[in-house]
């Protein structure tokens, strides 16, 4: 499957402009609408290399930045992700970073200030980062809402990019273009997704994201039953409530 972004809200310009001027950018969106093919679309075009960082309580500073590994009879030091980033001079991609804990967000906080720069304190080195790295976060807002949300003093030290699902024709035109299945069953997929989406009284903890409709599709364009194809990629990946599976069972039935 190809890297394509189709930009409908300046998102590619936004991300353009903010790595020309050294900016750090923020995507917020929904689970699947975008963020990280963004990210690898525009890694591509400005021909920079790209190191993701997933973001996860479990996480530590060290992890990120490096440690002191034993090899041999020696004890040597190993950069972590962020830090051969900065070095590189690669586009960092922190994803989901509301799920970091909340030293590992404080030792990233001289990267996205006027300062571009991380400091090891176990090697004692400030590592500058050079004019074509850049630090690019994603936020989910809508996530375990009151648990994860992100500090406002971090939030401020980007620039904000908020992404959603696409329009309904956008949508399709991207299915088609990433997948190859054909417009009519493109377009009975975004129609059954948009009546999910619209559904409040399931209680999905996540709704239909763009990511799982490209699942649904290859597996339609590989010859898989249309309702076979929507059952194992929508309605078991949204919910494990037998109901709530039923029900989303009974509206893929309708629609295919």
């Amino acid at each position: 499957m190809e890297t394509f972004f189709l930009s409908t809200h300046h998102e590619i310009e936004v991300f353009e402009r903010c790595y020309r001027n050294r900016l750090p950018l923020l995507l917020k969106g929904p689970t699947g609408c975008g963020k990280s093919q963004l990210v690898s679309t525009m890694a591509n075009k400005l021909q920079v290399p790209l190191i993701k960082v997933a973001c996860n309580e479990d996480t530590s500073s060290a992890d990120l930045l490096g440690r002191f590994l034993i090899k041999g009879s020696e004890t040597i030091w190993q950069d972590g992700p962020v830090t051969r980033a900065v070095r590189e001079g690669c586009i960092l991609y922190l994803d989901e970073i509301a799920e970091a804990r909340e030293d590992v967000i404080v030792a990233l906080h001289p990267l996205t200030d006027h300062r571009r720069e991380i400091y090891l304190d176990r090697i004692n080195e400030v590592v500058q980062a050079p004019a074509n790295f850049m630090c690019v976060a994603s936020f989910n807002p809508g996530y375990q809402k009151g648990f994860k949300e992100l500090k406002p003093s971090t939030r401020q030290r980007f620039v904000n990019c908020v992404m959603t699902y696409l329009d309904p024709e956008n949508e399709t035109q991207l299915l088609i273009r990433l997948t190859g299945i054909d417009r009519p069953q493109a377009q009975k997929l975004i129609k059954l997704a948009n009546k999910i989406r619209q559904m409040n009284e399931l209680n999905l903890k996540e709704t239909v994201s763009t990511r799982i409709l490209v699942y649904a599709s290859i597996l339609m364009k590989d010859g898989m039953n249309p309702r076979r194809a929507c059952s194992v990629s929508l309605a078991e990946v949204l919910s494990d409530d037998l109901e709530i599976i039923q029900s989303l069972k009974d509206l893929i039935d309708l629609s295919f």
